[in-house]
């Protein structure tokens, strides 16, 4: 896939595109500050079709605006470590006054959810695949290393995806 375009969005969060051939669907890659250094190379590694967006978010409303504007087929969260599934999640509820002086609330009650690859592995909590799961967006949970390999595979298990 290649890079098109940078931007940030109004919560301070920076957004990249990634666009391979023509069709195919729309992914979310979804990654913290922590963990997205070498993401951009792993994307663009990927051969597909369709776009890929990369938000580095810190914290749930970027990234809940970030799926409502993407509406992808499905959302990689990036982790520590990759994750079958996960509890519900509650994130205390908090003001968030951000560098652009936007002021917003975060927090809130999240569903429990479990991995659309079918992987097994540990079960573990992840506030992103929650808040992405209450959106209705179906999740895979992978460290920073194998998110390639995760959007390939997916897209490869996905009608029209590759």
């Amino acid at each position: 896939m290649q890079h098109t375009r940078t931007w940030s969005d109004v919560y301070g969060s920076a957004l990249a595109l990634f666009e391979g051939r023509a069709g195919g669907h729309a992914w979310l890659v979804a990654a913290p500050p922590s963990l997205a250094g070498g993401l951009a190379e792993g994307l663009s590694g990927v051969d597909g079709k369709g776009r890929v967006t990369l938000v580095v978010h810190d914290g749930l409303t970027p990234l809940l605006a970030a799926l409502r504007e993407a509406d992808p087929r499905g959302v990689i969260v990036v982790a520590p470590s990759a994750l079958s599934g996960g509890p519900n999640v509650s994130v205390p509820e908090r003001m968030v006054n951000d560098a652009g002086g936007v002021e917003y609330h975060e927090g809130g009650e999240f569903p429990a959810w479990m991995g659309a690859d079918g992987a097994g592995g540990p079960a573990g909590e992840c506030a992103a695949a929650s808040a992405a799961a209450q959106s209705g967006a179906a999740v895979v949970v992978v460290g920073p290393e194998n998110v390639g390999g995760a959007l390939s595979a997916w897209m490869d298990r996905t009608p029209h995806g590759r």
